[in-house]
This record gives C-alpha cells, structure tokens and sequence, in this order.
C-alpha cells in the first residue's frame, strides 16, 4: 500500500513505521491518522511481523497535533470531536495490537507526539529527546489519552504536576521518572532499539500477546480482578504449544524454537 506522509518498511520478522513530515516535525493532522490507521491494519494482518518500531523521521519523533488544522475546525464540535476520537482511537489501536511495539524517539516528543509514543509497549529515547505535555501552555487539554496514560506510568501526583505545569523533560529526566523505558545516548539509539527488537524476536508469540492482555486489561481493574484474570489466562497458557516447547527447552539445556501457537 501506497503512503504519502509515513513509511513503512518490513523487514525479518518486524515492520518500521516512520512518521514522514519532518518539515512540520511530524505534527498530526487528520491524513497521517488516517494513514496511520490503515497501516496499523495492515502491519496487524500480516503474520510475518511479530514487532513494530514507530519512528520519526528528521530531526524529531513528533511535536504533536498539527494545530493550524485544528484552528480551522474551532466552532464545529463535530468536527473537533471526530479529529479528537479518531486520535483516541489511533492510540488506543497501537496498545491493543497483538504484537509488542516499540517507540523510538528523538528530538520533540511533545502532547500527541508523547500520546502517539505512550501508545506503544516500550518507549527508548534519546537522552538529549524533549520529551513532555505542553498542551497547559496553550490554554489546552489533553485529547489522545495523556490525561490517563501519563498519570498511570509517572503516579497521578507526578503525573498530574507534569501535565499542570506542561514541563519539558529531558530524555535522560524521563526515565528517571518513568516515562519512558529507557534513554540512551542519541548515537545509539537505533543500536538500543534493535537490541530490543531482536530480543522480542526470539519470544513466543502467544505468550507475548497473553502477557500484553494481562497487563493492560489488569490495569483497568483492581488487583484482585486482575490476579483472576492472570489466573485464567496463564491456566489457558499451559495449553499452548509454545508453551511445551518452552518447558522441553528449559528441561533440556538448549533455547526453545517457538512457533507462536
């Protein structure tokens, strides 16, 4: 499929995708959502991918929404409501993909631009990345899930202070409190981000799709529904071939050959 303001490249077993206005530091406006929705689709349909990099091409991963279209849709709630829902829903889609994501980011990592990263599973940042919520700084509200995401990965206090007071953090600042995964050096970023990937390669499909589902869908209750939830979806685990697999290896000395089933 042919896209005009992202790329997609699939590679041995994982798929990149790369935001591609770098003139505009790859602001968000309503045809990268829809662009990004379609590729989503498309990288969660093919059974060869088993890991997904969401990048940023240019000198930033993403300075966030593109707001000279939203001034346009100011005074039209539907209009605003449907550019607002679809982001939601975009954010929403790259958490509920069966496969791990990883957001590799550099530069602005500013309002959508961090909704768009808070999306994926793992955020590995650049140490010299501006990473944070601004939307305070303008008179605005969060609307891609930062007013629940944020406090949920920093604490609601340090998250609500930072969206508050729209503070810029350093990549290196944002993993010390948690916002992303891991900051490393900005020459060794894309090292740092395929060492993950090909160590996510070598795991069992199932059991990274089971260990997703557990997580997020244990977050939205209290830990005792998600104890049961973990009960039941490990008890289905065991029946799993990768699984068996996993045991024979373990028993046997040698690494297990998954075949994600």
């Amino acid at each position: 499929m042919s896209y005009q303001t992202i790329i997609v490249e699939k590679r041995d077993g994982w798929a990149k995708l790369t935001l591609n206005r770098p003139q505009v530091l790859n602001a968000l406006n309503s045809q990268v959502q829809h662009e990004l929705d379609m590729a989503l689709d498309e990288i969660e349909r093919d059974e060869e991918i088993r890991v997904l990099v969401v990048a940023g091409a240019g000198r930033s991963f993403c300075a966030g929404a593109d707001l000279k279209e939203v001034l346009t849709r100011l005074g039209d709630v539907e209009k605003l409501h449907s550019f607002s829902r679809g982001y939601i829903r975009l954010c929403t889609k790259i958490e509920n993909m069966s496969k791990p994501t990883i957001a590799m980011v550099h530069g602005h990592v500013l309002a959508g631009g961090l909704e768009l990263a808070l999306g994926c599973d793992i955020i590995i940042a650049a140490e010299d990345a501006v990473v944070g919520d601004q939307h305070a700084n303008f008179g605005l509200v969060p609307g891609g899930g930062n007013t629940q995401r944020i406090p949920r990965v920093m604490g609601v206090k340090r998250g609500l202070a930072h969206i508050l007071t729209g503070e810029w953090l350093s990549g290196k600042e944002a993993e010390r409190l948690g916002l992303v995964s891991k900051a490393v050096p900005a020459d060794k970023l894309e090292e740092a981000t395929m060492g993950v990937v090909n160590n996510l390669l070598l795991k069992s499909q199932i059991a990274s799709r089971t260990i997703k589902n557990l997580v997020y869908r244990g977050m939205q209750g209290d830990i005792n529904t998600g104890l049961k939830l973990e009960l039941f979806g490990v008890t289905q685990h065991f029946f799993s071939e990768d699984c068996r697999e996993g045991l024979d290896a373990f028993v046997g000395k040698r690494q297990p050959k998954f075949k994600g089933n």
